[in-house]
């Protein structure tokens, strides 16, 4: 036999499909050497073989190695994992999010053998599944010490959201927060923190929980704060949550309701206005009840009361600009500063204008000047004028319009007392029904005046003060009853014509426009004088008994009458007798 040298093969790092191992005499072995049988005995073959497999590590299925990466090329990484043959990856499990390759010759990677050698005599190697697998490690390893994990939410799915902690996790949304979380979707995108409270390597199930997290550490931070918790005491927390009527505010592990009332002096309207969820805010404390751990706060309590100087800010009688922030039946209610607003009175708003609302005057948003007319710092109050800054049309009447004046003006509106005339913009007269007529009794204002007419009046007196212009129609015309009284006198005899009957007595017209009174007494002597039956409508003649310009009153009398009649006829009997003046008994006689 030949004496053949004892060679040993030695692997050769690089491509093994193109550099197959060889011997240390530099031939080659393996599948790239296949010695003749002329060339080895058997022995020495078998020899051979087996110093070329113990020279390669031994690797089993599914088991995670070391690999050195041996070449990168457009599609694929070819890495060493000390096998017999190299392993080809495919490059798509070496890119990031943004596609760019994550290795280069010569790095080390961590990969998983899936099998010894597929039809080309390579090993199939993952990367991807390598990864996973000592993430579930960790995950495991997370779970058993009760570690921390931090995740990605991806998406929302039924019942909770999936999460990325390396592999696809589910966080259920019961366990999402200590409170129920409403919009799922805002928290896609985040990162938060979590426990694992369950998990099944077989099935692939990773079932996470923040809400665990999140007790245990408000819990910590729970004690720590109500250690320190006073009435009085100024925190600093963080918007937890924001509702219609105020914000809870997270004091460290324990909220504190900021009603809407104590966030500002000035007028909100929402606490949206002036908050948001997660902003940080001073506070102080206005309550705290132990028992039930209900914290009142406090935010606008941190600055001055406006309205403790407000005397000495707005002074009576100064002018004052402001904005109009609200309109009521009764007024408008105008922000002079942050917490401090005024009223200006539906009253004070015009001079000459009847306004029915003020939003007939002012809108919301109006930025007006106004005059400061009381202020009541105890009760929060500050009158305001906004006539008050305009002259008072009312007060130039008197010197434009005196007494007796004639001026013309369009009816506007007729009551059941009068007509208002006006005189100018936005300044009526009234005429009373008591002024349209000398002589006619007027029932109602539109038995004179329709709405719309162009009439002539007489001022008769001007009340600047209570804006009162009283207007006279019938001045213009002369006074029947002065007329009349000129004209006739106590004792007169007249005639006239029974307009109506009362039970008091008879209404007698004794010229257009006068009437009289004929008391029942003047003309039914109910002690057994003669009785005069009258009818209305007739006419008959009386004598004036009294006069009473003052009151436009005349007093008539038929009886009177009568009893000067018969004087008279008395004294013609006696005249022609020649008897002379009859005497008392001699009228009593006659009779």
């Amino acid at each position: 036999m030949a004496n053949v040298e004892h060679e040993v093969a030695v692997p050769v790092t690089g491509d093994r499909s193109t550099s197959p191992a060889r011997t240390r005499s530099g031939k080659p072995v393996g599948p790239a050497f296949k010695p003749m049988e002329s060339d080895r005995d058997p022995g020495e073959y078998a020899e051979l073989l087996s110093l070329y497999d113990t020279s390669f590590r031994n690797i089993a299925e599914g088991e995670v190695v070391k690999g050195t990466v041996l070449r990168v090329t457009g599609n694929e990484v070819i890495v060493d994992v000390g096998y017999k043959s190299e392993g080809i990856i495919a490059i798509s499990e070496f890119l990031d999010e943004q596609g760019e390759i994550t290795v280069q010759s010569g790095d080390v990677v961590d990969v998983l053998l899936e099998r010894t050698e597929d039809r080309e005599g390579h090993i199939v190697l993952s990367r991807e599944k390598a990864e996973k697998m000592k993430i579930w490690d960790e995950v495991e390893k997370a779970y058993t010490e009760r570690k921390v994990v931090i995740g990605r939410v991806i998406e929302r799915i039924k019942g909770g959201l999936a999460v990325d902690i390396g592999v696809r996790a589910f966080l259920p949304g019961s366990q999402i927060d200590v409170r129920p979380v409403r919009n799922l979707d805002a928290l896609r995108g985040q990162e938060l923190r979590m426990r694992v409270i369950k998990v099944n390597k077989k099935r692939g199930n990773i079932v996470l929980s923040r809400k665990v997290l999140l007790e245990e550490e408000n819990a910590e931070k729970k004690k720590t704060t109500l250690e320190t918790l006073a009435e009085g005491k100024v925190l600093r927390g963080v918007v937890k949550n924001i509702t219609d009527y105020g914000a809870f505010i997270d004091l460290g592990g324990i909220d504190g309701l900021l009603h809407i009332t104590d966030m500002s002096w000035g007028r909100v309207g929402h606490p949206s206005e002036l908050f948001k969820v997660n902003d940080e805010v001073d506070v102080i404390v206005l309550k705290y009840d132990a028992a039930t751990e209900r914290v009142s706060l406090g935010h606008k309590q941190l600055v001055q009361d406006p309205w403790a100087t407000v005397e000495t800010r707005y002074p009576v009688g100064a002018r004052m600009n402001g904005k109009v922030v609200s309109l009521t039946d009764y007024g408008a209610f105008v922000e002079l500063e942050a917490g401090v607003e005024g009223l200006i009175h539906v009253s004070e708003m015009s001079w000459s204008k009847r306004v029915k609302h003020p939003s007939k005057i002012l809108n919301v948003g109006d930025t007006v000047e106004a005059m400061v007319l009381g202020v009541d710092p105890a009760a929060r109050r500050i009158s305001l004028g906004l006539k008050q800054v305009e002259s008072n049309p009312w007060h130039q009447l008197t010197d434009k319009y005196p007494v007796g004046t004639r001026i013309k003006g369009k009816v506007r509106n007729l009551t059941e007392f009068g007509a208002f005339v006006e005189v100018e913009d936005d300044i009526d007269g009234l005429i009373h029904i008591s002024d349209m007529s000398w002589s006619k009794r007027v029932k109602h204002p539109s038995e004179v005046l329709k709405k719309g007419d162009v009439v002539e009046a007489m001022v008769l007196s001007i009340d600047a003060e209570n804006q009162r212009l009283s207007l006279g129609l019938k001045q213009l015309a002369t006074d029947v009853w002065d007329d009349f009284f000129s004209r006739h006198h106590v004792g007169d005899t007249v005639e006239g014509k029974v307009t109506r009957l009362t039970n008091f007595g008879a209404f007698v017209e004794l010229d257009e426009g006068i009437e009289g009174l004929i008391h029942v007494s003047e003309f039914d002597d109910s002690h057994g004088g003669e009785k005069i039956e009258l009818d209305a409508g007739s006419t008959y003649q009386m004598k004036i008994i009294k006069l009473s310009p003052p009151e436009h009153k005349i007093g008539l009398s038929i009886r009177a009458l009568k009893s000067d009649e018969t004087r008279a006829d008395w004294d013609a009997y006696h005249e022609q007798n020649g008897t002379g003046t009859a005497t008392l008994g001699d009228r009593i006689r006659s009779r």
